[in-house]
């Protein structure tokens, strides 16, 4: 009978239906698409939003209806549903690009058959962004580690990165990175980026030739026989909100692959190299790390890069990685460590190195890990968006996983929906993040805008490692407020959310902070955002539980009155804490009986509500 109903509910989820369309549209009607002059012109509650150039077929036949309900153990929404209208059409006698419409984007992607010993076959994706549109786009790094600036040109200088630049002949960046985000009407966004990239794909970025953006997928050069597929294109789209709180990447990523997830825990993470621009071969230091994290009451400390040379270093008196392990276990605080991929970044990097690459020596490395009791591995230095480097990083999400290793990907390309289909992946870097206080004096006067327009591009895509609330000093000054800091916490999603301070900053914060960070989810049940634009500030509000966070910050040197209207809450609430800057740029933190419905920010300043319910 259970075999039965299961098939009932099955049918019942991807009814087929086949009705040719030149007008598709999504379950609620408001995302639809139309083939006008071989563009595909694609609208939002009847707003155009964006247009595909040169689309290689003529009418769009309407398939199956899709519904989707899965549970996530991180991210922005633990329980998410979804429900699509798919559509296909024929590009070619063996290929077919299949389209699904979502009530906040569509998804797309080209199915070829009978492939013979063939390379991949050309991408068809092109994106016609007109000059004079709103758009916040970072140039292409093999590392995503750059600025989203608001403009409304394509015609902007190439940035230097160690990926190298990229230029037309006219002198312009040519070469973008995901996720893209375009404000092509007024309120009305949408959202370029791609997911569920599988094994013998390769991610991809957009190049672009005047208004027209392509996508072109990284180097590839498996060939294919039989049945392929292309990632998903993705573009979520409507208002702020809805692509802030949209969950499309992982809707149309593989479903989990592990029969059993009861050992991946989320958490908060002390974290060594920030305060000292250098790596944990230092016995000493890993100890103030872990009775930080002890006194904090966080779950991990992450011990960096050059653990290997731990018993080179004569004031170690001989102590070893083994014995680091044990002393953070022996306090009850979980240890992560640190390993170069050795697939980017190898002479002059630290180490350990080389003990990943093959099936065989990872396999080792790991077992070892969990023998000891490390609880997860920070992998760092990868090679960008080819197909070598994407089979890696789930050769080693799959190996970690069969030894209960939680991973955070570093100086890594942006999440495309694996942590969804492998769900030890609990972060990964590819941001722009509070490490770079350390490298150069750019981030002090950009890093306040900068943090007000990533929760509105990089991270709505998954979950970003950029080490936030630092209340002192790197090798670089920061001139963000002590409450915009503690503010990013809440606003920046990660599974693992690494505190970049020192324990004598951390631990000389009034009991209320320190209590903050103890009890700080890593993990929601539910996000919202309430108010704000790119660049210019923004107010979220996340649930766990029956605890809501909200924080907000402004992006701006210049005070600003922050809205935040909070109805949603309801009005009965058995406390309030709020936490925000004085006049003096202190700390002011109050219980309160109501919540504020705006909150007046220092330049740069930000606050936190803890709304317990």
């Amino acid at each position: 009978m259970k075999g039965i109903v299961y098939g009932i509910l099955l049918w019942a989820a991807f009814q087929t239906v086949t009705v040719t369309a030149q007008k598709a549209s999504s379950p609620n009607g408001k995302v639809s698409v139309q083939v006008v002059d071989k563009k595909l012109v694609v609208c939002y509650d009847k707003q155009q939003v964006l247009e595909l150039a040169d689309v290689p077929f003529n009418e769009l036949k309407s398939i199956r209806k899709v519904k989707d309900d899965y549970q996530m153990l991180s991210g922005k929404r633990l329980h998410c549903t979804n429900k699509a209208r798919e559509y296909q059409a024929l590009i070619g006698p063996d290929a077919k690009m299949v389209m699904r419409l979502y009530n906040d984007g569509i998804a797309f992607r080209y199915e070829y058959t009978n492939l013979h010993n063939s390379k991949v076959p050309r991408e068809h994706t092109v994106y016609l962004i007109p000059e004079g549109t709103r758009r916040w786009m970072m140039q292409w790094a093999e590392s995503y580690e750059g600025f989203f600036p608001l403009s409304t040109t394509y015609k902007q200088k190439p940035v230097p990165s160690y990926s190298g630049t990229f230029a037309s002949a006219e002198g312009w960046n040519n070469r973008w990175a995901y996720p893209a985000l375009l404000e092509p009407a007024d309120g009305v966004f949408a959202l370029i980026s791609e997911a569920n990239i599988e094994r013998r794909q390769s991610a991809s970025s957009l190049y672009n030739d005047g208004e027209r953006f392509s996508v072109v997928p990284a180097d590839n050069d498996q060939e294919y026989s039989g049945e392929w597929h292309t990632p998903w294109r993705v573009v979520i789209m409507g208002s702020l909100a809805d692509v802030v709180q949209s969950t499309l990447v992982t809707d149309v990523s593989e479903p989990c692959q592990l029969a059993d997830t009861s050992w991946i825990k989320p958490g908060v993470v002390s974290w060594i190299y920030w305060a000292y621009n250098h790596g944990s071969n230092d016995f000493n230091v890993i100890k103030k790390y872990v009775d930080m994290a002890v006194t904090l009451k966080l779950p991990y400390v992450l011990i960096d890069a050059e653990w290997d040379e731990m018993d080179k270093l004569a004031s170690n008196g001989g102590k070893t990685i083994e014995d680091a392990v044990a002393y953070a276990n022996s306090k009850g605080v979980k240890p992560l460590i640190w390993y170069n991929s050795s697939g980017g970044w190898v002479n002059g990097a630290p180490g350990p190195k080389y003990r990943l690459n093959k099936p065989e020596d990872r396999e080792r490395e790991f077992a070892w890990c969990e023998k000891i009791g490390v609880a997860g591995v920070k992998i760092d230095f990868f090679s960008g968006d080819n197909q070598q480097n994407m089979d890696y990083c789930q050769d080693l999400l799959e190996s970690a996983a069969r030894h209960h290793l939680m991973v955070n990907f570093h100086g890594a390309p942006i999440p495309r929906g694996w942590q969804r289909t492998w769900p030890n992946l609990l972060s990964t870097e590819g941001v722009y993040g509070a490490e770079w206080y350390n490298n150069v004096p750019t981030f002090t006067s950009k890093a306040a805008s900068h943090n007000a327009t990533l929760p509105f591009t990089r991270n709505v895509i998954g979950p970003m490692d950029y080490t936030p609330c630092a209340f002192s000093d790197s090798q670089h000054p920061h001139i963000t407020s002590l409450a915009h800091e503690l503010a990013l916490t809440v606003l920046f999603e990660s599974g693992l959310q690494h505190l970049a301070d020192r324990p004598e900053s951390f631990l000389s914060q009034p009991q209320e902070v320190q209590t903050f960070l103890g009890q700080l989810p890593t993990v929601w049940d539910e996000t919202r955002l309430v108010s704000g634009y790119p660049g210019e500030n923004v107010v979220m509000a996340r649930r766990s539980g029956n605890t809501w966070y909200v924080a907000g910050i402004n992006g701006s040197d210049q005070p600003r009155t922050l809205t935040a209207d909070l109805s949603f809450l309801g009005k009965k609430h058995q406390e309030v804490l709020l936490f925000a800057d004085d006049a003096a740029g202190r700390w002011s933190v109050n219980k309160t009986a109501t919540l504020p419905v705006q909150m007046d920010c220092r330049p740069r300043g930000g606050f936190v509500f803890v709304v317990r319910q």
